[in-house]
């Protein structure tokens, strides 16, 4: 049975921010790309989160389902001009996108016309590198086809010969602007062959920034606008003390975006400690995935009942009145604390009516799903309530509670190499053991003991949810 609804989700349009407030350098011109984020919709945010995050076989190999939200890049690519919307993504490193003569794309239905597509014959710019791009996921779909290069443009930022996929064959009508590590390309997993210079690096070779960090403030739940930042922070949208924690190497190699968590409070109760556990920090990801046996116990602190053929778990839409929190631990000093309402994700059908447990309280999608055999996972219902640095330069995040519904910017370039402004390194970063692919389990628990709580409610509403959704498959 699949749990398929019209959700209201996040989409990002990035162009350049008006009114920034940027601090002036004593060499020149401040190197700083800022762009502002706003809402879209979608109608299926399930079923493209779980092919998505297959598509990394050696991390996330489970089936795990996103509800709500994605963050989108509008851009062009080519001469003339083909806009291209771009599904951003930290944890993946490739920039691919659809082509209009694929048949996925060709469908009567026109699946790819809200992303669009672009055409290599229909650029002037556009060069050959080679055929071996290819994708896959583990329930055997993908994309696969050509890299190619050719001019990127977005708000004013023009970048030349910028290597990219083309999926002559493709089963996912989303197009993704990956801007994690480069040693993540599927040139460097899948063909064996070195890296090249993906958006973040390009940026910096090519002088439109310093460095290759950046910065990330989605807002909160009910917000229009974030932001991202190429080559610096907004100090204007961080609350509290920014930290700098290790990123994890996956073997001996920095590849993804992965810290280590230590512990987790619900309100003022610890209800996990000691953990030396590797999340990765995936903005591609709309829920957060943790250990099976962590999030049962989480499930009956705030009274939520999971339905495994759904992949989600539900709780009463008041919860998200009451003024409780969720408390984030890293290596000290470095947590973060996530408003209980940030986690309740509204739930409605096609026809935008909200959808009930039998009883007729309104029933919503709560935050946080098991991960089972999967690496652990903190996407965007946690990233909302966090502000941060991604420094690959240093391979260090920077994290600070984030500062909700700010509108003046006051913008900090990050020198090449040089430590993120304002940030403090934690004094004894605590190393993962546990969690990182290839590595020790993220934990699994009796997905059976989950179904507490409202359990008597779920059958009924995951059959409302699934007749209302099934006609939206594609």
């Amino acid at each position: 049975m699949n749990f398929v609804s019209k959700l209201t989700t996040l989409a990002v349009v990035l162009h350049l921010a008006s009114g920034l407030s940027i601090q002036p350098r004593q060499d020149g011109e401040p190197r700083v790309v800022g762009l502002q984020l706003h809402r879209s919709e979608i109608r299926d945010p399930v079923a493209n989160d779980r092919n998505r995050m297959r598509k990394r076989a050696g991390t996330v190999t489970g089936t795990l389902d996103n509800l709500q939200t994605l963050y989108f890049l509008n851009a062009s690519l080519g001469t003339p001009p083909q806009n291209v919307r771009l599904h951003v993504d930290t944890g993946s490193s490739d920039l691919w996108v659809n082509t209009p003569s694929s048949q996925l794309c060709s469908r009567r239905k026109k699946p790819c016309a809200e992303s669009l597509t672009y055409s290599a014959n229909a650029s002037s710019t556009y060069q050959y590198v080679g055929s071996y791009f290819n994708i896959s996921y583990v329930d055997g779909s993908g994309a696969a086809g050509d890299y190619v290069t050719d001019t990127m443009r977005f708000s004013g930022v023009n970048i030349t010969s910028f290597q990219f996929g083309v999926g002559y064959e493709s089963t996912s009508q989303q197009n993704v602007l990956g801007i994690g590590y480069p040693s993540n390309e599927v040139q460097v997993v899948r063909a064996g062959r070195k890296a090249y210079q993906n958006l973040p690096a390009k940026m910096a070779a090519q002088g439109l920034t310093a460095s290759t960090s950046f910065s990330l403030w989605l807002n909160d739940l009910d917000s229009t606008t974030g932001n991202i930042l190429f080559g610096g922070i907004d100090t204007n949208r961080i609350a509290s003390k920014l930290v700098s924690v290790p990123i994890q190497k996956v073997g001996n190699t920095y590849n993804q975006f992965f810290i280590t968590m230590t512990s987790l409070d619900v309100g003022s109760t610890n209800i996990k400690k000691n953990m030396a556990l590797a999340v990765l920090l995936d903005s591609g990801s709309s829920l957060t995935y943790l250990p099976d046996s962590l999030v049962e116990t989480i499930y009956q602190s705030v009274g939520a009942s999971y339905q495994e053929s759904s992949g989600a778990a539900f709780v009463r839409c008041d919860l998200e009145n009451q003024n409780a929190t969720m408390t984030f631990n890293f290596s000290s000093p470095a947590s973060i604390t996530v408003p209980l309402r940030e986690m309740i994700l509204d739930l409605s059908d096609p026809n935008g009516e909200p959808l009930t447990f039998d009883d007729g309280v309104p029933a919503c999608v709560f935050g946080i799903a098991p991960a089972g055999t999967s690496s652990s996972v903190l996407g965007d219902t946690f990233l909302r309530s966090a502000y941060v640095v991604y420094d690959t330069d240093n391979n260090e995040i920077s994290l600070a509670n984030a500062k909700f519904n700010v509108t003046k910017s006051n913008i900090v370039e990050i020198k090449s190499k040089s430590a993120v402004p304002s940030a403090t390194k934690a004094s004894n970063p605590v190393a993962a053991t546990a969690g990182l692919p290839g590595g020790n389990g993220s934990g699994t628990g009796n997905k059976q003991k989950q179904n507490n709580a409202a359990s008597s409610r779920v059958p009924s509403l995951i059959t409302a949810v699934a007749c209302v959704g099934i006609g939206f498959l594609l």
